[in-house]
C-alpha cells in the first residue's frame, strides 16, 4: 500500500471514530478514559498537535469543535455529567495506562 492511500484510510477510520463519538453524547469522557485511557479531549490533543505539526494554527477550542462536533463548552452544559467517586477513583488508578499526548503529559 502507498502512503497515499495509507493515509486516506488513516482518515477515514479517524472520521468514523470522530462520528461515532459525536453521536454516542451518552458516553462520558471519564468511561472511556477509565476503559481505554483515552478520551474525546485527548483525541482534541492529538488533532491539534498534528496541526501545530503541519504548520497549521489552531487553537484548544477548534480542535475540540472538530471532535466534539459543537464548542466544548456546548457539549458539556448538554451531555456531561458529573463523576461519581467510583469512576475518579477509577481514574486515578488507570492513570498510568491514559494516552500519551504530546506536551499534556508532564
Amino acid at each position: 500500500m502507498n502512503d497515499d492511500t495509507r493515509i486516506k484510510l488513516e482518515a477515514a477510520a479517524f472520521r468514523g471514530l470522530v462520528e461515532h463519538l459525536q453521536r454516542r453524547t451518552d458516553v462520558q469522557n471519564i468511561d472511556i478514559m477509565n476503559l481505554a485511557g483515552f478520551c474525546r479531549n485527548c483525541l482534541s490533543k492529538w488533532y491539534l498537535q498534528a496541526a501545530k505539526e503541519e504548520g497549521v494554527e489552531m487553537d484548544y477550542d477548534t480542535a475540540c469543535e472538530a471532535v466534539y462536533g459543537m464548542p466544548y463548552s456546548e457539549w458539556k452544559s448538554t451531555h456531561q455529567t458529573s463523576a461519581s467517586d467510583e469512576q475518579l477513583d477509577e481514574f486515578e488508578k488507570t492513570k498510568p495506562l491514559h494516552a500519551y499526548i504530546s506536551g499534556h503529559n508532564k
